[in-house]
């Protein structure tokens, strides 16, 4: 069975890695040399190169050029795992048995942008790791494999990446055979249980301390590292915050945004409901005690 593997994020990294490590077939790699938007980019130029694999450099995975090469390696199928473009029709018709998607969340459920953060900021407790045929929408194919995981409470968006990637990987070692033996099956998703999540936006970085406790502690734990981070704004000036810890508070005469302790490098804001103690962030000074945020 021909692959022709399209990706530029560390996910696809480990998955095509994977894949060779399961002697796969891999007759082409289209990646990119640069991204201005991935926080997880990785060109898979040296893997192919190291593995003998031609490749491709691309920007828009649907011109002619791009479909041109890709047709020449004549693949049999095409994995697409980590690209931020909607494949269109000439190439998802392009390969015999179609083009296979991944994305981290229970399809129906939650398609669309930034899977990962959104199950983070809304709280999941679980979400699930899928791999499905791509058509012209958005996350709406037929279901090869589905896995569901766990999501921690004091995971964050480093350690979820993580869980997935190694579910995603388990998944792969099951069905790579069925594949390749054409012993597979192809779920229909049920459309009418699906909601689709959007793309994320600058103003939903910014903590608002107005916000319980748990909010933003899952905001922080969702932009954490690799992804941009949260922000709070101080003298007109944006600064970054990386980890928090909900500190429990019984004051109910504080006002939110208030700032109640410092301690080291960490200082301590009242939220609507509680307390927040900021452990890891970009200010050079800590903001006095009884300042607002």
């Amino acid at each position: 069975m021909r692959i022709l593997f399209i990706g530029s994020v560390l996910f696809s990294y480990h998955t095509l890695k994977k894949l060779l490590e399961l002697n796969a077939e891999i007759v082409g790699v289209c990646t990119k040399q640069a991204s201005s938007f991935n926080s997880d980019f990785y060109d898979l130029a040296s893997l192919s190169i190291d593995n003998n694999i031609p490749y491709r450099y691309v920007d828009d995975i649907n011109d002619t050029e791009s479909l041109t090469w890709i047709e020449q390696q004549k693949p049999d199928i095409i994995f697409c795992f980590g690209w931020s473009s909607l494949l269109k029709n000439e190439l998802l018709s392009l390969a015999p048995m179609g083009v296979l998607g991944y994305h981290p969340t229970k399809l129906p459920q939650n398609r669309g942008r930034h899977p990962l953060i959104w199950s983070l900021v809304l709280g999941l407790q679980s979400s699930a790791s899928t791999f499905f045929f791509m058509q012209e929408g958005a996350d709406d194919g037929d279901i090869l494999s589905q896995k569901e995981f766990l999501i921690d409470e004091d995971d964050d968006a480093s350690s979820l990446y993580d869980k997935v990637t190694k579910t995603a990987l388990s998944q792969i070692e099951l069905f790579l055979p069925k594949l390749q033996s054409n012993n597979y099956q192809r779920v229909p998703q049920d459309h009418t249980k699906a909601n689709y999540w959007r793309k994320r936006g600058a103003k939903d970085g910014l903590i608002d301390f107005r916000m319980t406790s748990k909010a933003i502690y899952n905001l922080v734990r969702a932009l954490t590292k690799p992804y941009v981070g949260t922000h709070i704004i101080y003298n007109e000036q944006e600064f970054k915050v990386w980890k928090v810890a909900i500190i429990p508070s019984s004051n109910i005469n504080i006002e939110p945004g208030k700032v109640l302790s410092h301690q080291s490098n960490t200082f301590t804001v009242k939220t609507c409901d509680g307390a927040i103690k900021i452990l890891e962030h970009t200010l050079l000074e800590l903001p006095p005690i009884g300042a607002y945020l």
